[in-house]
């Protein structure tokens, strides 16, 4: 035993070590705290940031190969990723566009152009030459089963677009039309039957418009059924045809005019029925608010 006090043991770095404080003044625990605030720990030679097993430094810098990248680049393409390029929304337009240029598209624009190729078809020779009424029976078959398949292309695939919603029902009524004004006015068809079928098409399209604020009605088995049967009697008018197959277009345009009339007022129904769904979910969600 010497006597000697234990911070004077070591001398002045005992001193600090038995106060607690670093070389340099500042208290150990706050140098622990200043290093945790630049997100550094001592490396081997006690001053620079150590890098970790997987090679990249830590303190805010990684490395790549003999290239450190400042922790600023990936924060920076960060933000550039968030950030849309100028292009974009010109990009995300162009896609739309030319997405109207699908197969279900194609097809109703095809039947759009055979609406007039069928009536020049139809009316060429006087409307009475059975060759010619043949062509315009192909033009006309064609139509009715790209009708079949546009449809169901466009829901199987996810291509429907605004144009088709718009195009499709327009092509339908445009080719039906046709043929029923057509045949009519060559005397082939009583224009009552004209009347009814296209009334029906046009007022349960208009009736459509004014309640698809509150649903939209579904088409139905029994207008499926109409439109195929509307589509195999005026093709059966259109070709020029004698004897018991005549007798049987006759049985067949009946049918057809008993669904057209059937299914319109079965239309009707669901929208009168919609609509007041709809007012009352309107009123109740309005007491809700107010309440």
């Amino acid at each position: 035993m010497t006597g000697v006090p234990a911070s004077a043991a070591g001398g002045p770095s005992g001193a600090r070590r038995a106060a607690g404080t670093a070389p340099g003044g500042l208290p150990v625990s706050g140098r622990a705290v200043a290093r945790e605030a630049r997100g550094t720990t001592p490396g081997p030679s006690g001053g620079g940031p150590r890098r970790g097993a997987s090679g990249s430094v830590q303190g805010g810098a990684r490395a790549h190969g003999d290239e450190v990248a400042p922790a600023t680049a990936s924060r920076d393409g960060a933000e550039d990723g968030a950030r849309p390029a100028r292009g974009a929304k010109i990009a995300a337009a162009a896609v739309n566009q030319a997405s109207v240029w699908n197969i279900a598209n194609l097809l109703t624009m095809l039947r759009l152009l055979l609406v007039p190729a069928f009536v020049m078809l139809m009316l060429a020779e006087g409307g009475y030459d059975p060759a010619w009424r043949s062509f315009a029976w192909a033009a006309f078959a064609v139509a009715m089963i790209t009708d079949l398949f546009d449809g169901h292309l466009a829901r199987t695939y996810n291509l429907v677009t605004d144009f088709g919603k718009i195009a499709d029902p327009i092509a339908d009524k445009a080719i039906m039309g046709a043929a029923l004004i057509c045949l009519s006015s060559l005397g082939d068809l009583p224009w009552w039957v004209t009347g009814v079928i296209l009334g029906r098409e046009l007022g349960i399209t208009l009736l459509r418009f004014l309640v698809i604020r509150y649903g939209v009605i579904p088409a139905s088995r029994g207008g499926k059924l109409k439109t195929l049967t509307q589509g195999i009697a005026v093709g059966m008018y259109v070709l020029a045809l004698t004897g018991w197959l005549a007798t049987l277009r006759w049985w067949v345009m009946a049918a057809a005019v008993v669904l057209t009339v059937a299914t319109g007022l079965d239309y009707v129904k669901q929208a009168i029925v919609l609509r007041r769904r709809g007012i009352a979910e309107r009123e109740a969600a309005l007491e809700e608010t107010e309440a």
